[in-house]
């Protein structure tokens, strides 16, 4: 399992196994346990980064370099 360091010191583990297509590549889930207990939050395989954001509707947008998943569901509704 990859890992990345945090900025206050601490170690997250990204489950390469557990991914979902972006735009620019996948972004894969995040969890503060190697024992995949408590998933803290999403990779982003195109620039090696963890700052990234979810909307309530499933879309994932990377902070760092704009990769972006489109929504789970679409409802003109929302629009």
């Amino acid at each position: 399992m990859l890992t990345v360091e945090r900025d206050d010191g601490g170690t997250l583990y990204v489950a390469e196994d557990e991914g979902e297509r972006g735009q620019d590549g996948p972004f894969f889930v995040v969890y503060r346990t190697e024992s995949r207990e408590n998933r803290w939050g999403w990779y982003c395989s195109n620039c090696e980064s963890v700052d990234n954001a979810m909307d309530s509707m499933g879309r994932i947008k990377c902070n760092v370099c704009g990769n972006f998943r489109k929504p789970e569901e679409w409802d003109s509704a929302h629009e």
